[in-house]
């Protein structure tokens, strides 16, 4: 590919348009992720959360609204939050949740569409409530070195997994409270490693997505099934997948187009800001890829059958 080709020239500044806009993100999750290893005790989270796990899912969908996070931000800090005994149903409740149950995403939906606001900014949080409650249900009872990849669940307590631990390269001081300082150096150090290995990852999805989200094709097909909400719906959740847009401006970019049915837009703003091609490998990180297609077409399914119903109440204002 030549560099003077305009193709290229519009793979590249796709490209850095989403690096500029997520990397802030990525930067800021890795630095909560750092304090909070050096500066949360374990099992601090649990504490927090109820006693009885199943109300503790019910209140982690909606901690994204009292600690928000993009979800650029949020996979590093939830690899965190479960190495300091935060159970694994809340740690992916939170996770898919956060990015949407967020007092920014919230302002913007509702800033964005115009005439319905109410409407879409109630859907976008009770859909996401409700898809991300259900997800943390189902993996309550699963343990979680069949969900955490090696890795991570080596270093839970008795994570069981027959696996070499970590060895730390970093140069972090062994007892960081008898250093001025200490935990802080420590806190930044973890920030480093944290944004090194989840930047490798975020630059792969990001590529990926701007060569997709620049192509014709994808574009024109888009307009072809905008007719038909049953083609819509699943179209429109496949395209926020590639376009990997942040959950905090992608209801501006969506509420425009006037081709598109309220249910299809509701569609892409619910599953996007939970799983596109950055997440993927974001994800990937943390989990086990078999938990990862898990997500990918469990939460695909999951928001296609609740835009059904949904589409009744979404089409009222309109008539």
């Amino acid at each position: 590919m030549e560099f003077s080709n305009p193709a290229f020239h519009d793979v590249a500044r796709s490209f850095i348009s989403i690096l500029l806009e997520g990397a802030p993100y990525i930067l800021l999750g890795t630095l909560i992720s750092g304090f909070i290893d050096a500066y949360l005790p374990k099992n601090a989270m649990d504490r927090l959360l109820p006693k009885n796990r199943v109300l503790a899912i019910f209140v982690s969908g909606l901690l994204g609204a009292i600690f928000p996070v993009c979800e650029c931000a949020i996979v590093p800090v939830i690899r965190r939050l479960v190495k300091k005994g935060l159970p694994v149903a809340c740690a992916v409740t939170y996770m898919l949740s956060a990015p949407i149950i967020n007092p920014i995403t919230v302002v913007s939906t509702y800033s964005a569409f115009k005439g319905v606001s109410l409407e879409m900014t109630l859907s976008r949080l009770f859909m996401a409530y409700i898809v991300t409650v259900f997800v943390g249900l189902l993996i309550h009872r699963i343990a979680p070195k069949k969900i955490l990849s090696d890795h991570i669940a080596a270093e839970l307590p008795g994570g069981g997994v027959n696996v070499e631990p970590e060895v730390d390269t970093s140069p972090v001081v062994k007892d960081t409270e008898q250093v001025p300082g200490g935990r802080l150096i420590h806190a930044l150090r973890t920030a480093q490693t944290d944004f090194l290995e989840t930047g490798m990852y975020f630059v792969i999805g990001v590529v990926i997505a701007a060569t997709f989200s620049t192509s014709p094709v994808l574009q024109d097909l888009v307009r072809g099934f905008a007719s038909n909400d049953f083609i819509a719906v699943p179209g429109m959740m496949i395209f926020a997948f590639i376009l990997s847009l942040c959950s905090t401006t992608d209801a501006f970019i969506i509420a425009a187009d006037a081709s598109l049915s309220l249910t299809s837009k509701l569609a892409f703003l619910v599953y996007g800001p939970m799983m596109d091609v950055k997440l993927l490998f974001l994800y990937s990180s943390v989990f086990k890829k078999k938990f990862v297609l898990f997500l990918v077409f469990g939460l695909f399914i999951l928001i296609g059958l609740l835009c059904i119903p949904w589409s009744i109440v979404l089409e009222l204002p309109q008539r």
